[in-house]
């Protein structure tokens, strides 16, 4: 009986003990179900702001850069559907002309076996129905360098009292050095490289040498675009004069470093030519000197301030208008939902499209377009002035933009009665865009007349291309002349 009693005991101490287990096991469990929900909770709201985040990156957080970006890195732009490059499908392909004359012809015949007869070169099989074929390849003749040695004679002219020196027509006015003196081909060249393709003068020298095999100094690359840009000045004049007798220009200006210091950038255009013109004011006196006081004609400019002291005819850029409303709009959502900024922007795009549609609408239609739209511009000017006189109902830039509308009211529309007014001045921005990849290539300047030189010779080199002159040639011809008038 002791044993079965003592069995018996130890049987309800195990059960004791397995309870207790279970009863661990069960609130081990119960934890873990607790961490489990709590975990998925923590998940789903990862999942929540992941979604809210691709939300943002896809719309509005685009436009405003990050808090956490540098001020200098640029947000990315959301990824739009990609046209497919080419012209669409029946379209004529877009192909590179053919050439005008063929300086070389060259024969490449068919290998012929002991007969005399075409074979392929692989398996020596006789071949049928033989054809022939034209491929033409255009090809860069290697350059080189030509020196020529110049044997000129000069007398003493006692009536002009100096030495007069024999000169050829290509050969440059004569310089006492003991190097060799750059010649016409390869001013032009550099002039070229230069400006137009915004190359800095080490790496202008470094081409030279590597392709012609001509070795000259960046520092003399510096003297021969000064002494080159000196002997343009006359047709840098020129264009001046023939600006003062268009009758329109596009007029605008960016900043320009020289030798550390601040200074401005004009560019003025029109299909015809392009000015550049380095000065250290951004004031009005600078177009009023370079348009002189007799310009009749229209001006196509932004809304600053400087263009207000000409006193000719002028047309405020309508694309600066918008800009100015959409990053208004952009910066505070409030301007965004006033009445003036949605019409402002209408009345801009309608006007712009009607200017497109003056060729397709007999005069009478387009006539009332014209007047349909002054009248809108009047009632949106007379309703943002009535709403001024209560602060509380309009928004502060819709104050201030009404005030500009007041200002230039006939400036706005003048490009609709003049058929050579564009109502935009992104032909004076396209004229600045080379200016500012070449700022920021070199950074500026070192000195005004290396600024200067730059001016003159850009000038030159894209009145050239816009009339369509070729670039080479006419630099080439533009320096031909002057030697031929010193010569004189």
């Amino acid at each position: 009986m002791a044993v079965v009693r003592d069995e018996a005991y130890f049987l309800r101490g195990t059960i004791t003990l397995l309870e207790a287990q279970v009863d661990g096991l069960q609130y081990e469990l119960h934890m873990r179900d607790i961490q489990l929900k709590e975990r998925d909770k923590y998940i789903a709201e990862l999942e929540q702001r992941v979604e809210e985040l691709k939300h943002q990156a896809a719309g509005a957080s685009v436009a405003a850069p990050s808090a956490e970006l540098p001020a200098f890195v640029k947000p990315n732009v959301p990824q739009r559907r990609k046209k497919k490059p080419g012209r669409k499908a029946g379209h004529a392909a877009a192909l590179r002309p053919e050439p005008l004359w063929i300086d070389r012809d060259q024969h490449v015949p068919l290998p012929t076996d002991s007969h005399r007869q075409a074979i392929c070169p692989s398996c020596r099989c006789p071949l049928s129905r033989l054809r022939m074929h034209r491929r033409i390849v255009e090809d860069l003749v290697p350059s080189a360098v030509e020196t020529t040695c110049y044997h000129t004679a000069s007398g003493y002219c006692p009536k002009c009292r100096k030495r007069i020196e024999s000169r050829a027509p290509e050969q440059p006015p004569p310089a006492n050095v003991p190097h060799g003196q750059l010649g016409i081909n390869a001013l032009t060249t550099v002039a070229i490289l230069r400006v137009r393709h915004r190359l800095p003068y080490d790496q202008v020298a470094q081409l030279l040498l590597d392709l012609p095999g001509l070795r000259v100094s960046p520092g003399g690359l510096v003297k021969q675009i000064k002494r080159l840009s000196q002997w343009l000045d006359g047709k840098y004049q020129e264009l001046i004069r023939q600006m003062r007798a268009s009758e329109h220009v596009h007029v605008d200006e960016t900043g320009w470093r020289i030798d550390g210091r601040n200074f401005w950038l004009w560019a003025f255009t029109n299909p015809a030519f392009t000015l550049y013109h380095m000065d250290a004011s951004r004031g009005g006196k600078v177009p009023r000197k370079l348009l002189g006081k007799a310009f009749g004609g229209t001006v196509i400019a932004d809304f600053y301030s400087a263009y207000d002291q000409l006193a000719g005819p002028k047309q405020r850029c309508l694309t600066h208008l918008m800009r100015d409303v959409k990053e208004t709009g952009e910066k505070d959502p409030a301007f965004a939902d006033c009445p003036l900024s949605s019409k402002l922007l209408t009345w801009c795009k309608n006007a712009l499209r009607l200017k497109k549609q003056q060729e397709t609408l007999d005069d009478s239609t387009y006539q009332s377009k014209v007047i349909r739209l002054e009248k809108q511009r009047d009632r949106l000017i007379q309703t943002t002035n009535t709403h001024n006189k209560d602060p509380a109902l309009v928004h502060p830039d819709a104050r201030r933009l009404c005030k500009r509308l007041v200002r230039y009211r006939a400036e706005l529309t003048r490009f609709l009665q003049e058929k050579q007014v564009d109502g935009t001045n992104n032909a004076a921005e396209r004229a600045l865009r080379p200016a500012v990849i070449m700022r920021k290539v070199t950074g500026g300047s070192r000195s005004t007349a290396g600024a200067k030189a730059w001016a003159t010779l850009a000038s030159l080199l894209r009145t050239a291309d816009q009339q369509i002159l070729g670039v080479y040639q006419a630099t080439k011809k533009l320096i031909l002349e002057y030697w031929e008038r010193q010569r004189r």
